[in-house]
């Protein structure tokens, strides 16, 4: 039966995975696909991402008892995506001792000091544990591309900052990510894609609410501005990074329902290619165990 639920989640999510990012284009994305469950097929699709937490939760436990593997997925995403309740609804069901959250905010002065993978390399989960970035290393190429300024706080000398050097900051993302994959810490990366239509519906939302007003800033309005730059640089981004071993998910976020269901798949489909299971013990420590067995019935 486990077989058969992890055969289905990963067909499920296949439409959705850029291994390469060769043709790439981000307009072919949807941000209201649902992959044909509709607004009636809510109830199934909850069932379906039930069952999918439960699987993710069982595997955890695997993941943290053998503890040889990793697991970091990165969440990237215009303002009001949903990033913050994905993360919060589809770990809801694991083993707190487990996962590690890492969101990452603008960058201190201390951070700008050292090199733009430095802040997030600290965060990096240990074997046996899930790591969530929430925004990431990524920025570096999505809000400092948009707002190539930033770049004078980094103070990288001039003579670095050529022509080609976002190419050269999309070649050390994949060498990274290519080492933390030959380590044993798989990636998984997700782009939350949501219409511009819909964040205006989120962002009034946020503002008609006062329980939510603290969710928004001006600096979201100022940034929507810069919509059409923000989906070039994400398109460039994934062209340039999707790779076998760190997969970019771009998940439809028009709909936070299936958002969740596609999310909680692909993690439930990385955790399955690990090999897990509880560690086996030796016949020495089966004989004492047996041995404590007698001690406590003896009691």
């Amino acid at each position: 039966m486990e077989k058969m639920k992890v055969k289905f989640f990963h067909e499920f999510i296949t439409p959705y995975v850029a291994e390469s990012g060769e043709d790439f284009r981000l307009k072919d994305h949807d941000p209201c696909d649902t992959h044909g469950l509709k607004s009636a097929d809510k109830p199934e699709a909850k069932r379906l991402t039930e069952e999918g937490m439960k699987l993710l939760s069982e595997f955890q436990d695997r993941l943290y008892a053998q503890s040889n593997w990793g697991l970091l997925l990165i969440f990237q995403a215009m303002d009001a995506a949903g990033k913050d309740s994905t993360i919060k609804h589809v770990m809801s069901g694991v083993n707190p001792q487990g996962v590690e959250v890492h969101a990452f905010k603008e960058p201190s002065s201390e951070e700008l000091a050292h090199d733009f993978l430095w802040r997030t390399n600290r965060c990096l989960p240990a074997r046996g544990k899930i790591g969530i970035f929430n925004r990431s290393y990524y920025e570096e190429v999505l809000v400092v591309r948009v707002h190539p300024e930033m770049l004078e706080k980094q103070r990288i000398p001039k003579e670095l900052r050529g022509e080609h050097f976002w190419k050269k900051r999309y070649e050390d993302i994949n060498a990274f990510e290519k080492y933390l994959a030959q380590n044993g810490i798989a990636i998984r990366k997700f782009v939350l894609n949501v219409s511009k239509k819909e964040q205006k519906k989120r962002f009034l939302e946020r503002l008609d609410n006062p329980e939510k007003n603290w969710k928004f800033s001006a600096a979201d309005v100022k940034e929507r501005k810069c919509w059409d730059d923000y989906q070039s640089a994400y398109e460039k981004m994934i062209r340039n990074t999707a790779s076998e071993h760190a997969p970019w998910v771009v998940v439809p976020a028009d709909n936070k329902w299936f958002s969740r269901l596609l999310v909680v798949a692909t993690v439930v489909d990385a955790l399955s290619e690990m090999w897990l299971e509880y560690p086996k013990l030796s016949e020495e420590k089966l004989a004492e165990l047996r041995a404590a067995r007698k001690e406590l019935e003896k009691e």
